[in-house]
């Protein structure tokens, strides 16, 4: 059902993860009989899963395992995670914010010359 949402513009109505449920069937799958895979392009993966590009979902210890399990998870490469080599005291300095302070202190963080830039590929010189 198309819903208008300006001028000859429509969209479908979309539905978050609290507003359905998954509830048993009257039938039993066998796990080998389902096949949960799904690609992306040319990309084939194991695990309907895709981790967002943002510094406080995916970091590159998380990237690793969920692509080991066969899934997908994007590293925000302008993300504290890239742009720092040890980017934990970065994150302690926000922890320690308080409320009213972080978002300007964390602009400041996105805004200042990296540590130590990451390198594009193995062997790559940064200029």
């Amino acid at each position: 059902m198309d819903i208008e949402i300006g001028k000859g513009k429509t969209g479908r109505r979309a539905y978050g993860l609290d507003e359905i449920a998954i509830v048993p069937s009257r039938r039993t799958r066998d796990p080998e009989d389902v096949d949960i895979s799904w690609s992306l392009g040319n990309l084939h993966l194991d695990l309907p899963c895709l981790a967002s590009a943002l510094d406080a979902a995916v970091d590159p210890k998380t990237a690793g395992i969920v692509g080991r399990l066969g899934g997908l998870a994007v590293l925000n490469l302008e993300g504290i995670q890239t742009r720092y080599e040890d980017p934990a005291p970065v994150f302690e300095e926000i922890a320690s914010l308080p409320e009213q302070k972080a978002t300007r202190v964390m602009q400041e963080i996105s805004s200042r010359v990296p540590s130590s830039p990451p390198s594009t590929s193995p062997g790559a010189s940064n200029p």
